[in-house]
């Protein structure tokens, strides 16, 4: 071989290896985030998701890859946005509430990281708590419980509201037993609570306008997605018709909400991310129990308490994780 050709041959081979090298590096694992709500507002979650990661030696970028799915509350979209992530055929796929369920019919075999409010065991997502069984496992938080902590302090903070309108989403998946849990609360507490239902700001608006009209002394806001991203229209109408309000979530309490009480949702996406980084590096979700979250949070804004004429009690204040002033 002449020396023109072996060098000419010498630099193709030469050029060629980066790509071959690139070829053999294994690909980034890919996690599919699918979420009925918006980007808006939700960072501290995601930061919570990621921080879970974290702990199990996954970094966004470096060793894995998040794919981002919102539907951005139109629940229309969760089919679509389900199959999608089925065909990249993602390593693992993490879903808020209402997208377990339809996440749950599209695949049977890539892996779920779900967070629930409702018993997992009764919507058909797992066999049991301690041994989920199929290829499905997450994170949940009984509503019923949290319920009748939210009227309780909210009684302590009104000692004398007896009657409680409760604000219920029913187009939310969870809506029949989030209704059936606060109405048994309420009779368990001696108190007369009607529900009120809304599925669009309209609805908000007629409800408040019913609620003040008749007198209720204090409300109860549900947990539902939508209400959350509503919750500076919420929170405007509670001001508006001065009616004492509590929530689930701290979200309405730094929009200028009066309280909540309920599970902290950024650590919940943060357990969330360590089942999923754990998923990512070989474990089964039938072998993973799933989590009951155990981290809840009392939010108070004492701003608004004055502005309504309420004088928080000092023990209530005390047992506060944090007062917004």
């Amino acid at each position: 071989m002449r020396r023109r050709e072996f060098i000419t041959l010498l630099g193709g081979a030469a050029a060629a290896w980066p790509i071959a090298a690139r070829a053999q590096q294994p690909l980034m694992p890919v996690i599919g985030f699918l979420n009925s709500q918006s980007p808006d507002g939700f960072t501290e979650r995601v930061r919570g998701f990621r921080q879970g990661l974290k702990e199990t030696g996954h970094i966004e970028g470096e060793t894995v890859t998040i794919e981002y799915r919102w539907a951005d509350n139109q629940l229309d979209r969760l089919t679509g946005l389900a199959a999608d992530l089925v065909r990249r055929q993602v390593a693992v796929i993490v879903a808020n509430g209402p997208v377990a369920a339809i996440v749950r019919a599209a695949t049977t075999t890539i892996p779920i990281v779900f967070l629930v409010n409702q018993d997992p065991v009764r919507l058909g997502l797992v066999n049991s708590l301690a041994r989920p069984g199929g290829n499905a496992t997450g994170v949940n938080f009984f509503v019923g419980e949290l319920v009748a902590k939210q009227l309780s302090l909210l009684r302590e903070l009104v000692p004398g509201a007896l009657r409680i309108a409760v604000l219920i989403n029913p187009s939310d998946y969870a809506s029949a037993s989030a209704t059936a849990d606060v109405e048994s609360a309420a009779h368990a507490m001696g108190l007369q609570a009607r529900i009120f239902t809304a599925s669009h700001s309209r609805e908000i608006v007629d409800a408040f306008t019913t609620i003040a009209r008749d007198h209720h002394e204090a409300l109860l806001v549900g947990p539902n997605p939508y209400f959350v991203v509503r919750r500076a229209q919420l929170v405007t109408l509670a001001a508006r018709h001065a009616i004492p309000t509590t929530y689930n979530v701290r979200d309405y309490v730094e929009a200028g909400g009066l309280m909540s009480y309920g599970t902290s949702a950024v650590d919940a996406y943060r357990q969330v991310g360590v089942y999923a980084g754990r998923i990512v590096k070989g474990a089964k979700p039938a072998d993973l129990p799933v989590v009951q979250s155990s981290k809840f949070e009392f939010v108070v804004n004492l701003a608004t308490a004055m502005m309504l004429g309420i004088v928080v009690p000092p023990t209530l204040l005390a047992r506060a994780d944090e007062v917004i002033e």
